[in-house]
């Protein structure tokens, strides 16, 4: 029983109630000036459903009233109308609300009065205005009627509030067009949180490496003034990796925050002085312009340079590396070397050189990792455009 009456105690109850009640003061007016053609309001819904901006109000009513607390998953759209195809769907939902309003106005002003008026005939007093129970003697029988139209009138208003709200979510969902574009969006954030993990990995990964291989190294070297380089560039690179990490936090707080202060290949000179100071010999070649390469493939070629450098001081140590960098016949070709070496253990699952394979899909170019004629190599080619 308490199951059963668990609805009247749901604000949403009353809300949907409320909103079927709303398209019925339009028709009680109507009904004071022309009581005899109580269905012209229903014929100027038709022409009211065709413009664009009465679903966009619809929508924001059913959101409001009929799924109060459910905005993100209501499956109600609160967007104007895109199509032909929407206005129609707009104009049969107006119609709907229309007759079942007309339904819960009827149910829950009527039932009430007859239960009040089957009671009064229990106790001995018939109504002369009540239709139903004109000219009937009156009996005590007729107040076991009571509870049954009292239980008619609940079935009423919470059977046709739910009524309206499925109808709602099949008349007013969204269009085609409109779950296409909110499957982009999401697809963006999920590609926008996948580059933002890579960012981490990339910039915070590559100064705990050069940090760890320089205290290692000024631990074993006990030279003073090598020790006084070696923190230096520990400090460094400290501060630019906090720069690049209060970046990303920066735009996972301000979603619509610009990227274009990230690194690009122009400072690649940063990354290759990081890494001699932590004992590589890096030997870099770079020709071509690279000031002219597209902003998207400069900063993904700098993450590409920064996470191969990085692998070769967390598994390979101090071994001389030949770094290529070229710009030429409309593309970008990033090469990294270093002669294999038996493994130095180190943290990493792979996770490195699968987001190197992935900037380069991205991008439309193509990414090899892996060993080469007694090198480890990391070859990327970037198209331009």
């Amino acid at each position: 029983m308490a199951r059963f009456l668990r609805p009247l105690l749901r604000g949403t109850t009353y809300t949907r109630l409320l909103h079927l009640w709303v398209p019925m003061l339009i028709v009680s007016v109507w009904m004071y000036i022309m009581p005899t053609r109580p269905w012209v309001p229903a014929l100027f819904l038709i022409p009211l459903g065709l413009i664009p901006a009465v679903r966009l109000g619809e929508g924001v009513q059913a959101r409001l009233l009929l799924t109060p607390g459910e905005e993100g998953d209501s499956g109600i759209s609160v967007a104007p109308s895109a199509s032909w195809r929407d206005r129609f769907r707009t104009v049969v939902w107006l119609e709907v609300r229309m007759a079942l309003g007309a339904l819960a106005s009827g149910g829950t002003v009527w039932l009430p009065i007859l239960t009040y008026d089957l009671v009064s005939v229990a106790f001995g007093h018939v109504p002369t205005d009540n239709v139903v129970l004109r000219g009937v003697e009156a009996h005590w029988a007729y107040g076991l009627l009571a509870p049954l139209t009292l239980a008619l009138a609940f079935a009423v208003v919470v059977g046709l509030g739910a009524l309206v709200t499925a109808a709602a979510r099949r008349l007013l969902g969204p269009s085609a067009a409109e779950r296409l574009a909110t499957l982009e969006e999401r697809t963006e954030q999920l590609l926008e949180r996948n580059r933002i993990a890579r960012e981490l990995h990339d910039s915070i990964g590559h100064a705990l490496t050069v940090a760890v291989v320089q205290a290692g190294a000024a631990r074993a070297a006990g030279d003073p003034a090598f020790t006084d380089r070696a923190l230096t560039a520990i400090e460094d690179t400290g501060r630019a990796a906090l720069e690049d990490l209060e970046r990303v936090l920066g735009v996972l707080r301000e979603a619509g925050r610009p990227v274009h202060e990230r690194p690009t290949l122009t400072e690649a000179d940063r990354l290759l002085e990081s890494a001699r100071t932590s004992g590589a010999k890096v030997d870099a070649e770079m020709s071509g312009p690279l000031e002219k390469v597209p902003g998207p493939v400069s900063r993904e070629g700098y993450r590409i340079l920064q996470e191969s450098l990085t692998n070769v001081l967390r598994h390979a140590g101090d071994v001389p590396v030949r770094v290529r960098i070229a710009v030429a016949d409309g593309g970008l070709d990033l090469e990294v070397r270093n002669p294999l070496t038996a493994e130095i253990p180190g943290p990493g699952r792979g996770s490195g050189l699968r987001g190197i394979r992935e900037r380069a899909a991205l991008l439309g170019g193509r990414a090899w990792t892996g060993p080469d004629r007694g090198d480890w190599q990391v070859r990327v080619e970037l198209p331009l455009s």
